[in-house]
């Protein structure tokens, strides 16, 4: 683990892969942390890779809520900005890829390309985040996990393995940091921003998602010229947990076509 202590805040993060590889950044999901990743990290031996607990998550420190969108997009860029890394591909899994829209718009210089992985320009309705930020303020995190989980794996979500510990992942989270980001969410609305953007894209989705469903994928991928668009069969919300090697070879694939690899 390689901390970042900025003047307001300390971030976790994790640089794995040779110094003089090509850059990759890989920003988690709601509730999750950077270990989510270790699947893709290992089969990447080739690339730099800098991953981090974003602001309220897993080591990373726990600011009051509500945390704003942009504030979480500034941490990604201080975090590349430390560690030097640009002209990197960054990829962004739900509010990871909110961030990472955020962060391209932004920064072009630090964001060669982007990786948009179960995730759209907007993601629901405020309306429906704050009546979840609600439940877990009463209830803790322990109040939305089974829906959580049945919208990331399916109706069949009992029966995933790795469901277990993705649950006790969530359930880890603390409140503060998962309320404070899912009220970013609610206030983002990314669609004339990303579709000024001219860069390589590629949009993942998973065929049993059901937090950001393909069709809600697609329709974001669509706003960029010449971006690639992919389903993993058998994924949900979490494709490359579930179909590591499918999602890595689809990203590998992108990687190489942009001359990244």
């Amino acid at each position: 683990m390689a901390p970042i202590f900025l003047p307001d805040l300390r971030l976790n993060a994790r640089l794995d892969g040779p110094t003089d590889g090509p850059p990759l950044v890989l920003l988690h999901a709601l509730g999750l942390r950077l270990e989510l990743w270790d699947a893709v990290v290992a089969r990447l031996p080739r690339h730099r890779i800098l991953r981090l607990d974003m602001r309220g998550h897993g080591g990373s420190d726990v600011p009051p809520a509500p945390y704003a969108m942009g504030t979480l997009v500034r941490d990604a860029e201080r975090a590349m900005d430390h560690f030097g890394m640009k002209e990197a591909v960054v990829v962004g899994l739900s509010i990871g890829g909110l961030i990472a829209q955020g962060l391209a718009v932004k920064r072009l210089d630090l964001v060669r390309g982007l990786v948009l992985s179960n995730t759209a320009a907007r993601i629901g309705i405020a309306g429906q985040w704050q009546d979840r930020i609600a439940t877990v303020r009463d209830g803790g995190l322990a109040a939305l996990a089974d829906a959580t989980m049945e919208r990331w794996f399916g109706r069949k979500w009992r029966e995933v393995s790795q469901m277990p510990a993705l649950r006790e992942m969530l359930l880890a989270c603390p409140a503060e940091g998962w309320m404070g980001c899912a009220a970013a969410i609610a206030g983002t609305d990314f669609y004339e921003t990303t579709a000024m953007l001219r860069l390589p894209l590629l949009a993942i989705a998973g065929a049993n998602d059901g937090s950001t469903p393909a069709d809600l994928v697609r329709e974001t991928a669509d706003l960029v010229p010449g971006s690639r668009f992919t389903v993993i069969r058998g994924g949900g919300h979490l494709p490359f947990v579930e179909q590591p090697d499918a999602y890595v070879a689809a990203l590998a694939e992108f990687l190489t076509g942009i001359g990244h690899g």
